[in-house]
């Protein structure tokens, strides 16, 4: 799977949720995690982080909206419970994303908002503990993103293996003005 995503949360103040979506990012393969304006203990974030990743993927701590920097390119994209934002399972994933959610009893603050290029809702009936909602996402992003066979339409039919990858020729590229001039 090309592409790379981050996850993130601001003003979490449970360091047990924040230790379970650290550890399910790595799982997932997450390139990096932060947080904005959090008001917890890491020590205490580690007893939910069995895995250790804390170790292992970068945990960027930003003091406000103002001073969250991503790295070019890559589209923050806010997970909010709110009718005027997109469904999860219609979303195209951006390739380089940085997902982020709202602290647990509360959204997104209007100035986190504001830098989101994209709102998206998990169709749930009410809100999910931060944990559950990170995973969801996460795994909504490999399923769309990653190649995997097509489901079978017979529950009993054998599940085919995806095709082959077929790359194709060597295409060069001259940038215009580039040319030797003689």
């Amino acid at each position: 799977m090309r592409g790379y995503f981050a996850i993130g949360v601001e003003g979490i103040s449970k360091p047990m949720n924040l230790g379970s979506l650290v550890r399910t990012a790595h799982a997932f393969g997450a390139s990096f995690v932060f947080t904005i304006a959090p008001d917890f203990s890491r020590r205490e974030m580690r007893l939910a982080d069995t895995s250790d990743a804390a170790r292992h993927l970068p945990l960027y701590t930003y003091d406000s909206v103002a001073a969250l920097e991503l790295p070019r390119g890559c589209t923050l994209v806010g997970v909010e419970f709110d009718e005027a934002a997109a469904e999860l399972p219609s979303f195209h994933h951006p390739g380089a994303a940085a997902y982020v959610f709202g602290p647990e009893r509360g959204g997104l603050s209007s100035s986190l908002r504001a830098r989101c290029e994209h709102l998206v809702k998990i169709p749930t009936k009410f809100c999910v503990n931060v944990g559950v909602a990170g995973a969801i996402v996460m795994y909504d992003r490999m399923l769309s993103r990653g190649r995997f066979a097509r489901r079978p339409l017979n529950p009993r039919a054998r599940v085919e293996d995806p095709a082959p990858h077929v790359q194709g020729a060597q295409v060069v590229r001259r940038v215009r003005g580039s040319h030797a001039q003689g």
